[in-house]
């Protein structure tokens, strides 16, 4: 074994000497003529660049001069606006992929190299985007259905997340929260499973349960409560109200009223009605029970 590795060794460094010794009786002119030889190779090459460059910077206006031509159109038309952020983000990346291949065949790649590439890789590309094909159709699949647009509240219910939806991109649909986060979900998450659109329809019921005591007259707190009802002036009066008992609970008459109200007044027709329920009842003596805790204490009297 010593032996033989003892040749390789010599025998490398017999390499060595010859190329070196090659290098030493090279003429000097050789050598100029062959990096001038590559001079124009070089520049060539850097003009090649420099023009790509100036290219991407020109497509890259004349994209954002198409986007703008393509909004344009679409503001004028009746799209609605989840159709034009998803239409505006599907043109940008067809333009983009188009000027990187405008960009590839200036340095003489083909648009054929570049798809039998990518049809040689196809499986493990698929594999590797198959994620975004999903997300990418999930957004299709909510325009045509539209379970939402552009100004929905909306929950998500495998996840629980929720709110205003600001954006419906590519891939992804944004959500703003009402505290004003930003919450981002894939389309192909919201395409295939179940969500709450909350402000979809145009009205809304309230509705707002109080327990109150046994002791109570159930006669009066209806009346009280019905009173309640009549004064708000943001219910629609063409729809049906109601006071009723709910349930007899184990320490309180759980009394029940319902009124509609439009979508947008919800929240703030539920909370103003639910303070003044409070005072109008404590301001005719009906007790609104509560749970308490007793405590005794035992003393040991015998010393």
């Amino acid at each position: 074994m010593f032996r033989i590795l003892g040749t390789d060794v010599k025998s490398d460094l017999e390499t060595l000497q010859e190329v070196s010794k090659q290098v030493q009786q090279a003429d000097p002119d050789q050598v100029k003529e062959f990096f001038k030889g590559l001079v124009p190779d070089i520049v060539n090459f850097g003009i090649k660049i420099l023009l790509a460059f100036l290219l991407y910077l020109l497509g890259v206006r004349i994209i954002k001069f198409l986007r703008k031509l393509l909004r344009r159109f679409l503001e004028r038309s009746s799209a609605e606006e989840g159709v034009k952020q998803f239409l505006d983000s599907f043109a940008k990346a067809v333009l983009y992929f188009c000027l990187v291949m405008l960009i590839l065949s200036w340095f003489g790649v083909s648009a054929a190299s570049v798809v039998a590439i990518l049809g040689s890789a196809g499986l493990a590309i698929g594999l590797a985007v198959q994620g975004s094909l999903a997300n990418f159709a999930g957004g299709v699949l909510i325009l045509v259905i539209k379970p939402f647009k552009v100004g929905d509240y909306i929950i998500e219910d495998s996840q629980k997340n929720e709110g205003t939806v600001t954006e419906i991109q590519l891939f992804y649909t944004v959500l703003t929260t009402p505290d004003n986060q930003l919450v981002i979900i894939p389309n192909g998450t919201l395409a295939n499973s179940s969500l709450t659109n909350v402000t979809h329809q145009e009205k809304r019921r309230v509705d707002i349960c109080v327990g109150v005591s046994y002791q109570a007259d159930i006669r009066q707190v209806k009346e009280i409560l019905k009173r309640l009802l009549e004064e708000e002036k943001r219910r629609l009066p063409q729809e049906e109200m109601m006071v009723f008992v709910q349930e007899l609970g184990d320490s309180s008459v759980k009394m029940g009223c319902r009124l509609w109200v439009r979508t947008e007044d919800y929240w703030a027709v539920k909370w103003h009605l639910t303070e003044e329920v409070k005072y109008a009842l404590e301001k005719n003596g009906v007790e609104i029970p509560y749970n308490q805790l007793e405590v005794s204490i035992k003393t040991d009297t015998a010393h």
